[in-house]
């Protein structure tokens, strides 16, 4: 067949970073970040996080072809912040979230083992 081998749509080749940045020459305080081996999943929950910041005035992303598997987000902020910024902040603060997410449910997980070994 024609189709691309399955793991290219998550293996990041050698040589090739997973995140590079290209500052926009036209608009101040505009870049576009390309991710590399991602998809809508990342690319919808980046552009929300960046959408809490104050200082962030527009974010965005697209899929450049359903075949290449990428998402460039498109990030402009105030004077008193950064693009670069405003990306790290975010990609942090999904950490923090999604790493209380994961705590809250071993927690729960781990409960609900105890009422089935008391035989609730």
């Amino acid at each position: 067949m024609n189709a691309p081998d399955r793991y290219e749509r998550f293996v990041v080749p050698e040589g090739t970073k997973k995140v590079s940045y290209e500052r926009d020459t036209k608009i101040v305080n505009a870049a576009s970040f390309t991710v590399e081996r991602e998809d809508h999943t990342v690319g919808n929950i980046l552009r929300m996080q960046l959408h809490r910041d104050p200082n962030v005035l527009f974010a965005g992303y697209k899929l450049p072809h359903p075949l290449q598997y990428k998402i460039i987000v498109r990030i402009h902020t105030t004077s008193q912040s950064s693009p670069t910024q405003a990306y790290t902040q975010a990609i942090n603060d999904l950490d923090k979230e999604l790493e209380y997410l994961k705590q809250a449910f071993e927690d729960e997980k781990n409960r609900y083992e105890e009422r089935m070994k008391q035989g609730f």
